[in-house]
């Protein structure tokens, strides 16, 4: 594979590729090895990427040229994200339909001499982001979010902060992982500031650039560390220069090692951030609170998608999936697997415990955010551990396929997660155009006014919540019984599965405290009326989130369930 080549043979594959006669041709062509051309490949596979800049420039011409009066930025907007989606739909159709048997494709493949890399996951996560953007983008216009002057603004910051998500989820170097989440972050805070003359707004947003600058840097300081300990900032090389510089006698906790875990500390640091991972997570509730619904949303689903794939990557490169099974550091990586699952168990707590007191509906959904970014994290921590427990499972074949059981949970969960959590932000917005007012008090009497939305938002509670047949409790399952299989190899990751169980509990009685103001409480005296005409594309919008969390939970958990088990297993050599 392209990821197995020294630097020397990787520079004289980009410069015989770089001179190439042909710059273009079909993707089957690439994908297959037959077209080896590096112009030819890395843009067939950066495509998608490249319609979302496209799109971003698109909106700044509408914008400078004062088109906005003649196409809507909404409009360029939403062609922009499906025609992207399209792309990586077909990309993903390509490599899930190659038989590598026949076709003797090769994966994964890089791409820009070797600073991302492009496989099924790369893909998977494409499709994933980019038909969240398009469901916002319809969000928006459903809203009103951004009127016709403010559009093509709004949709640049959004564009572009997917377009560094982009790149998060195909790293394959340090210093891309960095160039990726400033990319994510910076166009982040100004969307959370978009409410122009809302205190709350710009408070929210101030804080967000200062605890997110502060994070940068800590990343910053460890990617710095990290390479030049190894002497690389290649994901590829990273686990045989650690196993180098660590050599290969007994672990001693000398100064080449402290440096080493403060490096990976500093970069999970960075991570965990965007994760909004405890004690991370303070940026979290001021900064949904203070955005537009909308936005926080965007913020919740799509960021935690992309850092939880970039997670994913540097913790397998860390630990060199193509490596001897004894490998110096797996004791030290099976033990952070277990720190890593405890800092999700203790997330998850925190986050319930603290949505008890909330009135405010974005408030409680960041609270939420944070609790089932605690859950999804635990299928990492999981994964760690199987991944390295090579003292009990000598057989890396066999732990790389428990391993791939836990990704493969955090895959689903992060499927189902899109769809009830934007449920929730979108029944919310919609009520706030009509209420005036984001107080779970004010939700009186909701049943009778607007039934699709309280439907709606059953459906995404009851899923948040975990309980059968929805879609939440499918990626839960799926989730704790990698907790499950993890805790044979030792007695730390039962008591995180139990304390996630108790965790469940915990969030029931939040979660219905929602529903128990739409379907029961009276509505107040003088209170507005929400009114969302049936048949109308609110309707149509929410009433389709609620069936996708339904079929997530039954007749689509299959399908899904297998293609995340591709994905996850495409990881693996």
């Amino acid at each position: 594979m392209v990821c197995d080549m020294n630097f020397s043979e990787l520079l004289s594959r980009v410069v015989q590729d770089t001179v190439g006669n042909n710059p273009f041709g079909d993707l089957s062509g690439v994908l297959s090895g037959k077209q080896p051309t590096f112009m030819d490949g890395s843009l067939l596979m950066f495509l998608p990427e490249l319609i979302v800049v496209g799109t971003i420039l698109a909106l700044l011409f509408v914008r400078l040229l004062d088109l906005d009066k003649v196409i809507s930025g909404q409009s360029v907007a939403l062609l922009g994200a499906t025609v992207a989606l399209l792309v990586a739909v077909v990309q993903f159709l390509a490599i899930k339909n190659l038989d590598p048997s026949t076709s003797g494709v090769v994966l994964p493949k890089t791409m820009f001499t070797g600073l991302l890399v492009y496989d099924a996951f790369t893909v998977f996560f494409k499709v994933f982001l980019l038909l969240f953007l398009q469901l916002v983008v319809y969000l928006t216009q459903l809203t009103g979010l951004p009127d016709r002057d403010d559009a093509p603004d709004f949709y640049t910051l959004l564009f572009g902060s997917t377009l560094g998500m982009l790149l998060m989820i195909s790293s394959n170097n340090l210093l891309m992982v960095f160039l990726g989440i400033e990319m994510t972050s910076v166009p982040s805070y100004a969307m959370v500031g978009f409410l122009k003359g809302r205190r709350t707004s710009s408070e929210a947003a101030f804080k967000y650039v200062v605890y997110g600058a502060g994070a940068a840097g800590v990343m910053l300081y460890g990617i710095s560390l990290m390479a030049g300990l190894l002497g690389t900032a290649s994901f590829p090389e990273m686990a045989a220069r650690l196993n180098l510089v660590i050599g290969s006698g007994p672990l001693k906790l000398d100064a080449t090692l402290l440096t080493l875990l403060l490096s990976i500390v500093m970069i999970l640091v960075g991570i965990a951030f965007k994760l909004s991972i405890f004690p991370f997570h303070f940026w979290g509730p001021d900064a949904f609170e203070g955005a537009a619904t909308e936005v926080a949303g965007f913020l919740s689903v799509a960021s935690k998608g992309a850092a939880f794939a970039l997670l994913i990557r540097v913790l397998l490169a860390l630990v060199g999936i193509d490596q001897a099974p004894s490998g110096v550091m797996t004791p030290v990586f099976f033990y952070l697997g277990i720190a890593i699952s405890v800092l999700a168990a203790v997330t998850a707590t925190f986050g319930n415990l603290a949505a008890y007191s909330q009135n405010n509906i974005k408030r409680l959904l960041a609270y939420s955010t944070i609790a089932h970014a605690g859950y999804m994290l635990m299928a990492v921590g999981a994964m760690m551990v199987l991944l390295n427990a090579s003292k009990h499972v000598p057989d890396p074949a066999a732990r790389w396929e428990l391993a791939i059981r836990a990704i493969e949970g955090l895959l689903f969960y992060l499927w189902v997660y899109m769809f009830m959590n934007l449920g929730a932000f979108a029944v919310a917005a919609l009520i706030r155009n009509e209420l005036f007012s984001e107080d779970i008090t004010d939700f009186g009497g909701l049943w009778t006014q607007a039934p699709v939305l309280s439907f709606t938002m059953a459906c995404c509670m009851f899923s948040l919540i975990g309980m059968p047949p929805f879609g939440g409790f499918t990626g839960k399952f799926m989730v704790f019984s990698s907790l499950f299989q993890a805790g044979h190899y030792h007695w730390a990751m039962w008591g995180v599965l139990a304390v996630a169980g108790i965790n469940t509990v915990f969030s029931l009685f939040y979660y219905v405290r929602v529903l128990k103001f739409m379907f029961i409480a009276p509505a107040k005296d003088g209170a507005r009326r929400v009114r969302v005409p049936a048949w109308s594309a609110a309707w149509f919008f929410v009433l389709s989130l609620a069936v996708l969390v339904l079929l997530t939970g039954m007749w689509g958990a299959a399908p899904l369930s297998a293609t995340a088990h591709e994905v996850a297993a495409a990881l693996f050599p």
